[in-house]
């Protein structure tokens, strides 16, 4: 068995920049690693800690195809900086700032998903997933942490898709069990962007409510599903189906992001759903075929929650095999 650091260390000797990139194969699956990812902790018996990314690098060790994925590295801080300011306030962004080893941790998590937008989009990638922390999508502008989160990664990315590359509709999909309530506060009003969210409105942060379908222009193009305890993976697939597949028939985005929270997974500590590993993988399929249909496969995923160490690992590989096409 390969070393989980020797792997690593391994995959970042065929790290190639964004430019080099452009004469690989288009079929490829982008990963975006970094050992960053293992810095933040909020305290030492915190749920969101590093060993969630220790564990997710030892199954990517112990996984024979991992080699077939394309490393990739996060835009430099420098670089990303600057486009929080499209979702997050000036006060905000310098609350956090104040903690200065908290925000280099967050902005690096922002700057994985935003290089993963790039590979995607020049086409050097088929689809990438960014397995950085700490999550994002509860992020606000409220100047402190927000259900772990401090910047909203996955509505910067689609602000940088937009603005970057114009690509004009983004499908926003979180599968989470916990409701991105940051992602639909960025975009409720927005038609720009359809969000899409599975969830348990009962749990942190109690929003989430079905009834909230956005307002303005934005009305209707704000999705919220509350799905209860036990839900399995017949049933989230099935919500999938009858509710989304409708959706963005009439939408036809131009890019998919996925906040793919795993713990939705079974056994997970801060969750009650019972989506398996199997269920992880039908699901990204699913996906991935209305990525095929509607933008040419473009999809970048991040992590989010998943709480149970081992099973979030384990949940991000059957993750990544779909996205591969194994």
């Amino acid at each position: 068995m390969l070393h989980r650091r020797d792997f690593l260390f391994s995959l970042l000797g065929l790290a190639v920049s964004t430019q080099q990139l452009r004469a690989a194969d288009s079929r490829q699956t982008g990963l975006v690693l970094d050992e960053g990812f293992s810095r933040h902790q909020i305290s030492a018996s915190h749920p969101e800690s590093p060993a969630r990314y220790a564990a997710i690098e030892q199954a990517l060790a112990d996984w024979p195809q991992a080699g077939s994925l394309q490393l990739l590295q996060p835009l430099s801080l420098t670089a990303a900086e600057p486009w929080l300011q499209q979702i997050h306030s000036d006060a905000h962004i310098a609350a956090i700032k104040s903690q200065r080893a908290t925000f280099d941790d967050a902005l690096l998590a922002t700057a994985a998903v935003l290089s993963a937008v790039d590979a995607v989009m020049q086409g050097t990638v088929r689809n990438a997933f960014s397995a950085s922390r700490p999550p994002g999508h509860h992020a606000l502008n409220s100047g402190q942490e927000e259900g772990f989160c401090y910047f909203n990664h996955i509505a910067v990315a689609a602000r940088y898709a937009q603005q970057h590359y114009q690509a004009e509709k983004i499908l926003i999909i979180d599968w989470d069990y916990h409701h991105g309530n940051g992602t639909e506060w960025a975009f409720y009003d927005d038609p720009s962007v359809l969000f899409f969210s599975t969830h348990d409105q009962f749990s942190y942060p109690g929003t989430g409510s079905p009834l909230r379908r956005g307002e303005g222009a934005g009305k209707g193009f704000n999705i919220n599903v509350h799905l209860d305890c036990g839900t399995d993976d017949k049933a989230l697939l099935d919500t999938f189906e009858t509710v989304l597949r409708p959706a963005v028939a009439a939408f036809k985005p131009n890019l998919i992001l996925v906040s793919a929270g795993f713990d939705s997974r079974e056994d997970d500590l801060l969750g009650c759903f019972n989506v398996t590993d199997d269920g992880f993988y039908q699901l990204t399929q699913w996906v991935m075929a209305l990525a095929d249909k509607y933008c040419d496969g473009r999809l970048v995923s991040l992590l989010e929650g998943g709480y149970n160490i081992r099973g979030n690992a384990s949940a991000v590989i059957s993750h990544l095999k779909a996205l591969k096409g194994f």
